[in-house]
């Protein structure tokens, strides 16, 4: 990419898509705070994921993420395209930019022993980045007409392969924890590989990966109804509004036959959660460009310019501060992790607040972090 375009790109994001800076900042600052409790024994429930079928909260964060990387591609790419940038240039950065998240969410699997023989290979930042290749390769290939016909198909598809075909020893429309599709293609395909703390599937496994890519779908249509010149604000805002209300309420009526799950994020979870986040986004654009009011996003902005940085860095060092171990006055040895909640948090809160505050001073203190590296005008991409 050339340095002029970089500065029309990073132009255009402070005049037209500000709003998808908060919401892609609201939903890193999501996952940071549901991802980081101080205890997992003491969680309030919106901030746990659904048992199995149903949500929660906390089940709309992904999904909201990926919708935010399908609109972000049609809005990146859809104007070089139009005035004759490179193919060739484009894929090789598409190529590029899949390989370096999914790396990076290897790397976060295996820190700090990396063994190869155990390590999860599933994961957020997989299948953001498998996600993302394959939407830009639609885009890219495809017009709008056809990229809904292919979300449509692909949601049927993985409807029918989890209800028709048989799991052996379970049979065919198992929709269990260990009876499902998805995660007998998982165990049987990555056999020691997967999510150890479920053991029996991986909630970014292979067969759900599919539906996934069709979340991303759905941003990447939003992308193209938000370019629409000749619409106004008010009417693109009131669109998404009335098509985010119809979406979920079809994916809510799709629950009576293909459960909402974000585990193996069903099609009615896929369609559902693209309702959730039309709405959201349509609220920040009306919030912050036709409203105006911008002072209370900033923290957002903050986290959004910076997200996928965020996100590397504080799964790290949430990692140190487990691995770290400290020996306290009566000589037994605790994680950092919990040394600091039980001092700083948990020897004058209920256990259930002092987890929630140790989850909103970790974001707290990413904020400021990040806060550095805005002042700083630095962002840090892939």
């Amino acid at each position: 990419m050339s340095e002029s375009f970089e500065k029309r790109e990073a132009n255009g994001r402070a005049e037209r898509l500000l709003a998808l800076d908060v919401f892609r900042g609201l939903t890193i600052a999501g996952m940071i705070l549901v991802n980081n409790p101080g205890s997992w024994s003491h969680i309030y429930d919106p901030l746990e994921h659904a048992a199995w079928h149903g949500w929660t909260p906390t089940d709309m964060i992904f999904p909201f993420f990926l919708f935010i990387v399908g609109v972000s591609v049609t809005l990146a790419f859809a104007k070089r395209t139009e005035t004759g940038g490179s193919q060739r240039d484009l894929y090789i950065k598409i190529i590029r930019r899949t390989l370096i998240i999914f790396l990076l969410g290897l790397f976060l699997a295996g820190f700090p022993y990396f063994n190869l023989s155990t390590i999860r290979i599933p994961g957020v930042l997989q299948r953001i980045a498998v996600c993302y290749f394959f939407a830009s390769i639609i885009f890219l290939n495809t017009k709008v007409r056809t990229q809904i016909l292919i979300s449509i198909i692909l949601l049927l598809l993985y409807w029918v392969l989890m209800m028709l075909v048989p799991v052996p020893g379970f049979g065919a429309g198992d929709l269990s924890k260990e009876g499902n599709l998805a995660a007998y293609i998982d165990r049987t395909l990555l056999a020691g590989h997967i999510w150890k703390t479920a053991k029996v599937y991986d909630p970014e496994g292979i067969l759900s990966t599919i539906p996934a890519i069709v979340t991303t779908l759905c941003g990447v249509l939003t992308g193209h109804w938000l370019r629409r010149a000749e619409k106004s604000q008010y009417e693109k805002v009131a669109g998404m509004f009335v098509a985010g209300a119809c979406a979920v309420v079809a994916g809510w009526a799709w629950h009576s036959w293909f459960p909402i799950n974000k585990a193996l994020w069903t099609s009615s979870y896929v369609v559902f959660t693209a309702g959730m986040a039309l709405q959201l986004l349509a609220l920040c654009i009306w919030t912050i460009d036709i409203k105006g009011y911008k002072r209370w996003a900033t923290p957002f902005v903050v986290f959004g310019v910076n997200a996928l940085a965020v996100f590397v860095l504080s799964g790290l060092l949430t990692k140190i501060l487990i691995l770290w171990k400290l020996t306290q006055a009566d000589g037994t040895t605790v994680t950092a992790w919990k040394y600091l909640y039980d001092h700083l948090f948990a020897s004058w809160a209920t256990p259930i607040n002092a987890s929630l505050l140790f989850a909103i001073t970790y974001v707290l203190l990413w904020l400021a972090l990040m806060g550095l590296l805005y002042r700083k005008r630095v962002y840090i991409k892939v």
